[in-house]
């Protein structure tokens, strides 16, 4: 919500003199986001609302709430409307829980579906810009060892209207795929006046055939397994109607018997995490044994249908070093920064975008920042863009802190760290609907 300087110095006078007289006020207006994290001990999701002056957060009521996906959720997604959560299980029998976000904060449960037969061991998850589709990657593994590599792969949901989920099919990867992204349409459709003809203009001004495109990128940790293929990015163009996915240039897989191998752009000694910018233009991925961070550009110079359309470089600049062992990376919302989730360093690093080349600088003495014990996930709020929050799973606890808009900085918030359930595995935020505004451009 946004206010101007007088307006807010009222409403602190008004705050103050209610509370001198003993009033109580309760108003959604001051929560411009809200909080989930997910525990690993006991599948509750703990709920907190963000108070859009400090960043801090309290505890909804009623939490946490129980969850259906057992005692060992992996990661939780938001759907772009902000209105829904996934929960997704890591466990044999891999399960993703639909869960309505109230008004008010609270979660309440709806849906429960399985993941297409066979799929199991849930690693990460992602959904598309226009939330159609929802993509979790897992692992299945059998037999398990270097003669046989076993099966990846990526289930995919169809997101209906309400936001339930659809019948998923599988999508076969390498055998440890740990990550996915995926990117905004690098086109737009337009439909010429009177011909109904429509054309499609990518984000470089290239005009072309009517396609659009949207590219996902899965992490695939096979060669850090195996030590056979080197540990690498897939690539693959999105079809937006159906949510299949077609290899890129640059990524392919081999199928023997039971076997899937693939290779594609390498990616370090073992890669964690995936970010992509908001204007798809750069990917950007951790590896948490190298402790860097590894920058691509996206090749979008053809339009529509082109060959390399959607097929990564390395940046040149590229790598970038991080903390100790990072697992997790996130971009702000207005695109400006990175910020990593170092696990053995208890730090969030962070760097600016240089967004003419994608390279990254460190931002002031943002990658200082120290979190609580074994940070897992980082997030930024998508209200306002100026918090953030990572789940420290060794603390049973979330840190928060509050970034520059004009540096990057990142500075504590009041009452940091805030208590979790047991062992979080992950956190995300969403925004409180109509009453949290959309980012402020600094």
């Amino acid at each position: 919500m946004k206010f101007n300087k007088k307006f807010r110095t009222a409403l602190a006078a008004a705050t103050s003199l209610a509370i001198g007289l003993g009033a109580v006020a309760c108003s959604r207006d001051y929560t411009v986001a809200y909080v989930f994290s997910t525990s690993a001990s006991n599948g509750t999701i703990s709920a907190y609302g963000v108070d859009y002056q400090s960043g801090e957060l309290t505890q909804i009521s009623g939490s946490p709430f129980a969850g259906q996906v057992g005692n060992n959720p992996v990661t939780l997604v938001a759907a772009p409307n902000q209105k829904y959560i996934y929960i997704v299980g890591g466990t044999q029998s891999s399960t993703v829980e639909e869960m309505a976000v109230g008004t008010d904060g609270k979660l309440y449960g709806l849906n429960t579906y399985n993941l297409a037969s066979g799929d199991t061991y849930a690693t990460s998850a992602a959904i598309d810009p226009a939330g159609k589709f929802l993509y979790v990657a897992f692992t299945y593994i059998s037999p398990y060892g270097p003669g046989n590599l076993g099966r990846g792969g990526i289930s995919v949901f169809p997101i209906n209207s309400d936001n339930s989920l659809g019948t998923p099919s599988t999508i076969n990867v390498g055998n440890n795929p740990v990550a996915i992204a995926i990117s905004p349409a690098d086109c737009a459709l337009t439909t010429a006046t009177g011909t109904g003809q429509q054309t499609c203009t990518t984000t470089n001004g290239t005009t072309g055939a009517g396609f659009v495109n949207s590219f996902v990128y899965v992490v695939d940790q096979e060669g850090s397994a195996y030590g056979t293929n080197p540990a690498h990015v897939l690539g693959f163009a999105q079809n937006t109607t159906t949510g299949a996915l077609t290899l890129l240039s640059g990524s392919s897989c081999a199928t023997t018997g039971s076997s899937t191998s693939c290779k594609g752009y390498a990616s370090g000694v073992t890669p964690s995490a995936i970010a992509i910018d908001p204007t798809g233009r750069y990917v950007y991925v951790t590896d948490k044994t190298s402790n860097q961070i590894i920058g691509y550009a996206i090749n979008l110079a053809n339009a529509g249908s082109g060959t390399t359309n959607g097929s990564l470089t390395p940046l040149v600049s590229s790598p970038f070093t991080t903390g100790l062992y990072p697992v997790a990376i996130t971009i702000d919302p207005r695109g400006k920064y990175i910020y990593t989730a170092n696990y053995n360093s208890n730090t969030v690093s962070a760097y600016a975008i240089n967004t003419a080349n994608g390279s990254l600088s460190g931002a002031g003495q943002a990658g200082n920042f120290t979190t609580s014990t074994g940070p897992t996930c980082v997030t930024v709020d998508p209200a306002v863009g100026i918090y953030l929050y990572t789940s420290n799973y060794l603390d049973s606890s979330i840190s928060g802190a509050q970034l520059s808009p004009n540096t990057g900085n990142l500075t504590g918030i009041v009452n940091t760290p805030f208590p979790s359930g047991a062992l979080p595995s992950c956190v995300i935020s969403v925004s409180n609907g109509s009453h949290a505004n959309s980012i402020v451009n600094p």
